[in-house]
């Protein structure tokens, strides 16, 4: 985004410097720098906004693997468990 603006300040200085630019070129130059400098906003906002998705998908993937572990957990003991009375009721 800095190179575009850095692009279009140079193109404009150069036109200057030729002298060859009238004052509706230089007037249209303009419009188009403030056009960039638009676009440049809108582009840090959707960037900001994504980057804030991106950290609320992050905690709800953390969230959903902590759950997914609980319950891995849960299903292993209750395993045990099982195989535990399995074993009392074959030893009587």
């Amino acid at each position: 985004m800095k190179k575009v603006m850095k692009l279009s300040m140079i193109a404009m200085v150069a036109s200057l410097v030729v002298g060859c630019a009238s004052s509706s070129e230089f007037d249209q130059l303009k419009a188009e720098v403030e056009g960039l400098k638009t676009s440049v906003a809108q582009a840090s906002s959707d960037a900001a906004s994504a980057q804030s998705a991106a950290a609320d998908a992050s905690a709800k993937a953390a969230a959903a693997e902590s759950a997914a572990n609980r319950a891995a957990q849960y299903a292993q003991d209750t395993n045990s468990k099982l195989d535990n009375l399995f074993r009392k009721t074959m030893q009587k």
